[in-house]
């Protein structure tokens, strides 16, 4: 049955409202199902010897994920950050939640590096995608920095599709590079990423981060936040216990944003083993 407009205005009227709810509700939905498939925060607590996740979504959903697998011998440590935000984004983090937990839980021996990890998801996204090269192709992709730790030894593996790795030991920060290359289309010429071994020391803190926090306006410079500045703020809170600096992470965050909008999803994971 049709509905004149003359006949009933006051639901006509309520119709876009509804429609938003059902909107909001679905992504809220959304939400819970990709948290659900992040590892519980609470879960990390029995593998590292103190940590934070600062997690800021620009939207209700986020293109922003962070990932945790451990066993006896091995533990990884993740954060992704995908094309866009929002819907899109979310989309493309389940995707790579699913193809990491697809090849970590396929090697029983766990004895992949990281860089390896990081070639076979690159391979998967770009079948998942039917990528090519071609520039037709969709330019959907994942930028992302990964940690294999050895639990005996302590050693540490990093490799990173565009988003580095920091590390503080005795108060002196250091900055390992990632390959600039990410998971998705192939680049012109398509190579291994590279593979960095770390002799981690008791007491060292490491992050993984996107870059949502330096590429962030702030209300009254009407700037970005940028990367250098942020390694300054990493380094600054380093002698703090990770849940504060988490605290102040985000009340900087918040200081240097006032009231713009925020322009991007947030994720810095820190840990100390």
């Amino acid at each position: 049955m049709s509905i004149e407009k003359q006949d009933n205005p006051g639901l006509l009227s309520l119709l876009p409202d509804q429609g938003m709810k059902d909107h909001i509700a679905s992504l809220r939905y959304a939400k819970m199902i990709q948290h659900a498939l992040m590892p519980n925060p609470a879960m990390l607590k029995g593998m590292l010897k103190d940590y934070f996740i600062l997690f800021l979504p620009r939207d209700i959903v986020s293109g922003d994920f962070y990932y945790a697998f451990c066993t006896r011998q091995k533990m990884c440590i993740a954060a992704g950050d995908c094309t866009g935000h929002g819907v899109p984004g979310a989309l493309m983090s389940i995707l790579g939640i699913s193809f990491l937990n697809e090849i970590m839980q396929s090697d029983v021996n766990l004895n992949l590096n990281a860089n390896r990890i990081l070639n076979l998801m690159r391979e998967k996204i770009m079948k998942a995608l039917h990528q090519t090269g071609d520039y037709r192709d969709a330019q959907d992709s994942i930028d992302i920095g990964i940690c294999i730790i050895d639990c005996p030894t302590g050693k540490l593996q990093y490799s990173g599709a565009n988003r580095p790795l920091i590390m503080i030991r005795n108060g002196e920060l250091s900055e390992f590079k990632p390959d600039k290359m990410t998971l998705g289309v192939a680049p012109i010429r398509e190579a291994s990423f590279t593979n960095i071994c770390i002799e981690t020391k008791p007491g060292d803190s490491f992050y993984l981060f996107s870059d949502g926090f330096s590429d962030q306006f702030g209300e009254i410079t009407d700037k970005k936040f940028k990367y250098k500045h942020f390694k300054r703020i990493i380094h600054s809170f380093e002698e703090l216990p990770m849940e504060q600096q988490k605290q102040r992470l985000e009340s900087a965050f918040n200081e240097w944003k006032g009231k713009t909008q925020q322009v991007d999803d947030v994720l810095i994971v820190g840990f100390q083993l």
